[in-house]
């Protein structure tokens, strides 16, 4: 195995986390039931915020946090949710990667998340 080192790699990872986090039981109900999302439009996406996290590309322009507490508002995002989205991520990015990047691709899911967990339930107080 390698590094996480260009764009392949980043969409190498998010299809393939998709492909667990789509039927997980936890989770999934958010990407085919609260939102029904455009795969074809989502994905490049979501490998353009990683791209900017993982690599410096400055390729995503958004508010993930936004997105979220919007989302949260339809349905609610809970700590467990996170938990489980954070867990499928982590054996997503080492059943395809190991290095610096991959471990970085972990941490800064567990920062993300944690942020995301703590503005989710500020915004609905």
């Amino acid at each position: 195995m390698h590094d996480i080192e260009n764009r392949q790699d980043i969409e190498k990872l998010v299809d393939a986390f998709y492909k667990r986090a789509i039927p997980d039981q936890v989770i999934g109900k958010f990407f085919t039931e609260v939102v029904r999302l455009d795969w074809e439009v989502h994905i490049p996406v979501l490998c353009d915020f990683w791209e900017t996290v993982l690599l410096g590309n400055q390729t995503y322009k958004g508010n993930p946090m936004v997105k979220h507490i919007l989302l949260s508002e339809k349905e609610p995002l809970l700590p467990l949710h996170f938990d489980r989205w954070l867990e499928l991520w982590t054996h997503t990015v080492h059943s395809l990667f190991t290095g610096k990047t991959a471990d970085e691709a972990i941490t800064r899911a567990n920062q993300i998340a944690a942020l995301m967990k703590f503005k989710v339930r500020q915004a609905g107080a």
